[in-house]
């Protein structure tokens, strides 16, 4: 690893740490800019494409969407058809002619990059919008006791580990082992290190669940490694299947030694929707 991707590892590490310890506000603002230098790169890869979609509008309402999901989470999914709404009647009133995939990629956009990541809201701050510092922000009065720790912090701790366990039981045993294309979408990307991606994050998953005290920890934390080592592998060959298609290796040049920020969000942007109803409906079964 050069010194300047592990340099940038270590960074992007110490910040989405700190904002999601720190919860509340800072959590989503950090999102917010993250969503905003996402969406940017996606709507890069469109314009490659020669379409031309309603940028300006998408981001704004994405934004709009991210702040009304921290402020009343039971309104956030009423904002995915307004938002389309108006993006449709920008776009009926735009200087050009605009066509079915300009339509079609500006509402890809609003859903791709705007609400599923609307669900990381949903999950640390709208399940439990209080804390210990000012903007609704928390800061854990002691190290010594993880499991008391707030269940929405919890909860997206071991998501961010499971995740974290998923990308690197992928390369480092996909990079060792792997011989079995996975898909013509990443030639790099092998079966064995799915596979291997899929059971580490089991693992990640199996040890939370336990330390957590999940009622049947076995069975709940099996179901929930599963599904986000499966959410993290499709986002990632997702967000490659775009880049291939635009004709790009990176999605940007944002991350010295990383590329952009799809390029490293790519695994979390499915992977919240599945955590988030699977912790609100499955779990609460157990």
């Amino acid at each position: 690893m050069s010194l300047s991707r592990l340099l940038s590892a270590i960074v992007a590490i110490i910040l989405a740490l700190g904002m999601l310890f720190l919860g509340g506000w800072y959590f989503t603002l950090g999102l917010c800019i993250a969503v905003f230098l996402g969406q940017q790169e996606y709507f890069q890869l469109v314009l490659a494409k020669g379409f031309q979609p309603a940028i300006k509008t998408t981001l704004v309402l994405s934004q709009v969407l991210l702040v009304v999901t921290a402020l009343f989470p039971a309104f956030a999914d009423t904002m995915l058809p307004i938002a389309g709404i108006v993006v449709c009647f920008a776009m009926l009133f735009a200087p050009q002619m605009v066509s079915i995939a300009d339509i079609a990629t500006s509402i890809l956009g609003l859903f791709y990059g705007g609400y599923l990541p609307s669900y990381w809201v949903r999950l640390r701050v709208g399940m439990q919008p209080t804390g210990n510092l000012p903007f609704y922000g928390y800061w854990p009065m002691s190290w010594s006791d993880w499991q008391h720790l707030p269940p929405t912090l919890s909860h997206t701790l071991l998501v961010f580990m499971c995740i974290w366990a998923a990308d690197i039981g992928a390369y480092m045993f996909g990079k060792s082992l792997g011989k079995t294309k996975l898909s013509l979408i990443s030639p790099k990307k092998t079966l064995e290190g799915a596979v291997l991606g899929l059971v580490c994050s089991t693992l990640m998953s199996l040890a939370g669940a336990y330390y957590l005290q999940w009622h049947q920890w076995l069975v709940s934390g099996l179901i929930m490694g599963i599904l986000i080592g499966c959410s993290t592998l499709v986002g990632d060959l997702t967000e490659s299947l775009m880049k291939r298609d635009a004709g790009v290796k990176d999605s940007s040049g944002l991350i010295p030694g990383h590329g952009g920020m799809l390029d490293r969000t790519d695994s979390y942007i499915f992977t919240a929707p599945f955590v988030y109803y699977f912790i609100t409906l499955i779990l609460p079964l157990f």
